[in-house]
């Protein structure tokens, strides 16, 4: 009996087609005055572009609640295809693909409890998502940090997980995958 590859056995990326979906990247609900946005690069070893990632974001609700509302993921009743969110309920969780600048961005509320958001990232030569996370630089307390995985890191590596403010409500956050100013990277297991 012969058996075909699976797609975790055999060359990508598969998942610019079937991961992204309608709204992926407005987790907030729409015209929420406390909305966020969250945007930036995903880079490779040179600091090119991957114009083919998936960055994935979950948080709690600004209230700290961990639970979301299901959502995201709403199909047409009659025909089956993916419709998205549907613009009210606030999930917690978001998908974007990247452009061909290696460009993503989510819209999103402050998480509660936390100073950051958890990110994954899915691109062409890794053998496994990469999770990391966001921090935004209005949740942290001044000088001390305060969390204990960004008091664990050195500064210089510190920095590869905070946020940039380029506006009112605005942050940039590039992921670099290798190199110079690699992103720090978190290991479940």
């Amino acid at each position: 009996m012969s058996r075909a590859p699976t797609p975790s056995q055999t060359v990508g990326p598969f998942h610019g087609h079937a991961l992204p979906f309608p709204g992926g990247g407005d987790v907030a609900p729409a015209r929420h005055p406390g909305t966020v946005t969250v945007h930036g690069r995903v880079l490779d070893g040179r600091g090119g572009p991957v114009p083919d990632a998936i960055v994935e974001t979950w948080q709690p609700a600004p209230d700290g609640s961990r639970t979301g509302l299901p959502g995201s993921l709403r199909h047409d009743p009659a025909t089956g295809t993916l419709r998205g969110r549907d613009g009210v309920g606030f999930t917690g969780f978001g998908r974007v693909p990247t452009d061909a600048d290696g460009r993503w961005a989510v819209r999103t509320l402050p998480p509660g409890g936390v100073p950051y958001l958890c990110a994954a990232v899915f691109a062409r030569g890794l053998g496994r998502h990469l999770f990391t996370r966001v921090y935004l630089p209005d949740l942290l307390g001044e000088g001390d940090p305060g969390d204990p995985l960004l008091r664990s890191l050195a500064a210089d590596r510190r920095a590869t997980l905070i946020a940039t403010r380029t506006g009112p409500r605005t942050y940039r956050f590039d992921i670099r995958l290798q190199g110079d100013d690699e992103t720090v990277f978190l290991e479940f297991g």
